[in-house]
């Protein structure tokens, strides 16, 4: 479902303004990390993060269970999409190959604990880190689309959440907007929701 209303054109991009309008906070304790699991595919990938994946690999395969590893064995590291492109492999169209269950339930990624115990230094899909932000490209590729779509129903305590602490969207996700985009990026961004307040 698409939420653009106006837009902020920064660079090459074209933002929704909700990015900077509306307010979220990731509430794993009632979410489960259900970004995870539910999704018409898995996680949108990069063509130069296929060569990622590969290089870490080796490292993050300890943090993964049998049934991941027996379906990336059966499927490959990653699949391509008629309608996503290239994406991560899932477990019977739900769970990513790459996500791991902690003793609370939570759905987290293997890729980012093995980035968070040092032994890899990438963190995780982009698309996985900016979500609930979503970028799509023009046909040329000149333009990118950067729009905000939380899942209606497994975003609600995250979207709850932000607006009691007033976190806008852009600030929850200030680290994989400057990795994707770099600082000055940022920077205008935080400049252009400043001046939208007043």
């Amino acid at each position: 479902m698409a939420y653009f209303c106006s837009m902020i054109a920064i660079e090459n991009a074209l933002i929704s303004d909700m990015v900077v309008s509306e307010q979220f906070l990731c509430d794993l304790h009632k979410c489960k990390g259900a970004c995870c699991v539910d999704g018409d595919a898995g996680a949108p990938l990069e063509r130069k993060e296929l060569k990622q994946i590969d290089e870490v690999f080796d490292a993050v395969l300890p943090y993964l269970n049998k049934e991941s590893v027996d379906e990336i064995n059966r499927q490959g590291r990653y699949v391509y999409d008629k309608e996503f492109g290239w994406v991560t492999p899932t477990i019977n169209s739900k769970i990513c190959v790459y996500g791991i269950v902690d003793k609370d339930g939570i759905v987290k990624c293997g890729i980012e604990q093995a980035f968070n115990d040092g032994k890899v230094n990438w963190k995780k899909p982009i698309s996985c880190h900016l979500f609930p932000i979503t970028i799509d490209k023009s046909k040329d590729g000149a333009t990118e689309y950067v729009n905000y779509e939380p899942r209606e129903d497994h975003c609600k305590a995250a979207c709850t959440l932000g607006k009691k602490m007033k976190l806008p969207v852009y600030r929850f996700l200030k680290e994989p907007i400057i990795r994707k985009f770099g600082q000055a990026f940022y920077d205008a961004l935080e400049a252009t929701a400043e001046h939208l307040k007043k």
